[in-house]
């Protein structure tokens, strides 16, 4: 018996160690060999690992992640990867939410807690908006602050001199990706 391991997170910065040790226990404690694929890439982007282990899960195969969130973003986007694996005759579990889709009462579960991801997520986005338009209606602009182009230029000049990344975001006060970001601008 295999397991197919998946686990996301949505930034460079994010941890992927919770996931990891908790698949790997998971594997181990039923006695299955893990086939791990992990993956920094938010949930709204193109995910090839998540491709990847799609295509690897196989008959009697168990496809299992930490969370349910960790896998779509969206109840259809549930229900569609749901189906494949069914089809595959591969079963799904969600080792946080404590649900196995080989049982009844799992797949109960499974659409409940996909129906409740879902609203979560339309209740932050809704907060989100709200929280924005209060911001503008005071005449504030929201996101974050643009970085000037002397502070590019440093930037730029630093990373040049063999600087890390990591060191010039924390000198700055911004994150790596956006260092990246600015040395990388044409």
């Amino acid at each position: 018996m295999r397991v197919i391991g998946y686990a996301r997170v949505s930034t460079e910065e994010q941890n992927l160690d919770m996931q990891i040790q908790a698949l790997e226990k998971y594997a181990a404690d039923h006695g299955a060999e893990l086939v791990l694929y992990t993956e920094k890439e938010s949930s709204r982007k193109e995910r090839h690992e998540l491709k990847n282990a799609m295509k690897a899960a196989t008959k009697g195969d168990i496809f299992a992640v930490y969370k349910l969130d960790r896998l779509a973003r969206s109840t259809k986007e549930l229900y569609t990867l749901t189906d494949e694996l069914n089809n595959r005759e591969v079963s799904l579990v969600s080792i946080n939410d404590a649900f196995d889709t080989t049982t009844p009462t799992g797949k109960a579960m499974f659409g409940m807690l996909a129906v409740f991801a879902e609203f979560e997520r339309d209740i932050i986005q809704q907060r989100t908006k709200a929280g924005l338009e209060a911001a503008r209606a005071k005449g504030r602009k929201g996101g974050r602050p643009s970085i000037d182009a002397k502070t590019k230029r440093q930037v730029k000049t630093l990373y040049n001199a063999g600087e890390s990344a990591t060191d010039i975001a924390k000198e700055f006060g911004i994150g790596r990706a956006t260092v990246y970001k600015i040395v990388n601008e044409a």
